[in-house]
């Protein structure tokens, strides 16, 4: 049987609950007033990369080992190196590595859009293990949807990637087109380019250069830290 105080802690727990409930919102990342609970904020984390390009692959299992250690302080996404040329049939989009990694880049930005975190990164992570000469390749993206647990007819993938997995839909040709521009417009060239809250800390280009503060997954994770710390005022 409740006693009185236990009754009125309980009424006061749902209450706070309630108030924390309304003052919270997850979608907008601004300053909290002293008694709001608001989630802190994470460390914007970049990678600019070539589906099928080797220092992309090994650039990415970097930061599977960064993403153990430190993925509650990290929002980490991808953006692709191409050029733009509307001579290029299909996708208006000229890409190092041919027309299979275009369309490859394509069906990872569609499942960047249409799958939480861990789906698309362990979709990425499935073509990198099947080899550079097999992402972009319709069977290779469909096999790896299952792998990753992708719904690809009705989760949203499939129509805008292509529903062959040939990477040629037109939601994903516009992606890449957008993916392409705002890569230049970062300043970034190079797969694999690492950019950590807004700066380019690294670049994996045949080897390792740039990296004032090292390449490792420890080294990135230490960067990551500081700037959670910075933007959370600890």
């Amino acid at each position: 049987m409740f006693t009185t105080t236990a009754l009125l802690s309980c009424l006061h727990a749902l209450v706070l609950h309630g108030a924390l409930a309304r003052t919270t919102s997850p979608m907008l990342v601004q300053p909290q007033a002293p008694w709001t609970a608001g989630d802190p904020v994470k460390v914007p984390v970049i990678l600019g990369v070539m589906s099928a390009c080797p220092d992309a692959i090994l650039c990415e299992t970097v930061f599977d080992r960064v993403l153990a250690r430190a993925a509650g302080k990290m929002d980490l996404q991808l953006t692709f190196v191409g050029t733009p040329d509307a001579s290029v049939p299909d996708w208006g989009v000229d890409c190092k590595h041919g027309a299979l990694e275009c369309a490859g880049n394509v069906q990872e930005l569609c499942a960047i859009a249409h799958a939480p975190f861990e789906q698309w990164w362990n979709f990425v992570h499935c073509q990198n293990f099947e080899g550079r000469y097999q992402v972009g390749r319709p069977e290779t993206a469909l096999k790896c949807a299952k792998a990753a647990g992708l719904d690809w007819e009705n989760g949203g993938v499939g129509a805008c990637a292509g529903a062959s997995g040939d990477g040629k839909g037109e939601e994903g040709v516009r992606l890449l087109r957008e993916s392409v521009r705002q890569t230049a417009a970062m300043g970034i060239e190079k797969s694999c380019t690492v950019m950590i809250n807004g700066k380019q800390v690294c670049v994996r280009d045949g080897e390792w250069r740039e990296c004032e503060q090292g390449h490792t997954s420890e080294d990135f994770v230490r960067q990551i830290e500081a700037e959670y710390n910075k933007l959370n005022a600890m």
